[in-house]
């Protein structure tokens, strides 16, 4: 039995237990013979970054454990915590044996850019990868090209896809391109991230997979739509800057995936900061 088959897997994500993009990642996972666990938020968790938050019942986290659709062999937790906590609870020990391999997603829209440091789906991947596993986040880019040309475009584009059915969305491409990266990753150093961004197309018309670049921004941006005397309220839009080549939202609106290697937050010893004596 190869060191691939092997591995204990932990599965997890940030919208939540039961999204469809979950089902398919531990699918792939699991059809490569990895010992697969599924602990995910019980609701919807986006946004997190690698926030270490919790629900607790006298100072205890709280966990069911559930059933995925299509995968009664692959036990499976809803977890009243973030994804970053997920990842560091399964690393206690808490889901089974602690993961060599964290795949997070498939997220529900890109994680691509400097954006990534909001991601709670990026968030569980670092820590995974910050003590000590090999990690893999995954997302299927709902604003590709093709998806917002059916849509319209700028916010309409966005309204429109947010009220699709995410069924029918192409996760057996997002999920098909992450194990092809699975055998490269177990065989990687321990703490090596992957972010891995996939059209919303099927997996013929993917034009390819490209390392790439973070770009100096994100696929979408926060805006104010509207402000009051001791409120406001915010709205999210298409950012409008053209696309870096080389970079993540560049291949992304090729119709490429993208594939990026990042890493946790770290000091930066070059930049010299005055001292007092």
């Amino acid at each position: 039995m190869t060191a691939e088959r092997r591995a204990r897997v932990l599965v997890t994500n940030d919208d939540g237990v039961h999204a469809p993009g979950i089902r398919w990642l531990a699918r792939a996972a699991h059809e490569h013979g990895l010992d697969v666990v599924v602990a995910a938020p019980q609701a919807e968790a986006s946004g997190m970054s690698a926030a270490l938050s919790a629900v607790t019942d006298d100072g205890r986290v709280v966990f069911t454990e559930t059933e995925l659709a299509g995968l009664p062999d692959v036990p499976a937790f809803g977890v009243a915590a973030s994804p970053a906590y997920i990842a560091v609870l399964a690393g206690l020990g808490v889901f089974g044996p602690a993961p060599q391999l964290v795949l997070s997603g498939i997220n529900r829209g890109a994680n691509a850019g400097h954006a990534i440091l909001h991601s709670g789906t990026v968030g569980a991947a670092l820590t995974a990868g910050n003590n000590g596993a090999r990690a893999l986040a995954v997302s299927l880019d709902v604003l590709s090209p093709a998806a917002a040309a059916s849509a319209g475009s700028g916010g309409a584009a966005i309204a429109a896809l947010d009220a699709a059915e995410d069924e029918t969305r192409n996760w057996p491409t997002a999920a098909e391109l992450a194990g092809r990266l699975l055998p490269w990753l177990l065989d990687a150093e321990p703490g090596v991230v992957l972010n891995l961004n996939v059209p919303d197309l099927p997996i013929g018309r993917v034009a390819g997979l490209r390392q790439a670049t973070l770009a100096p921004f994100g696929q979408v941006q926060m805006a104010v739509a509207e402000t009051g005397e001791g409120f406001v309220r915010t709205a999210v839009e298409q950012h409008g800057a053209r696309h870096v080549p080389g970079t993540d939202l560049a291949w992304l609106a090729e119709g490429y995936a993208a594939v990026t290697a990042v890493r946790a937050l770290g000091d930066v010893p070059e930049l010299v900061v005055p001292t007092a004596t």
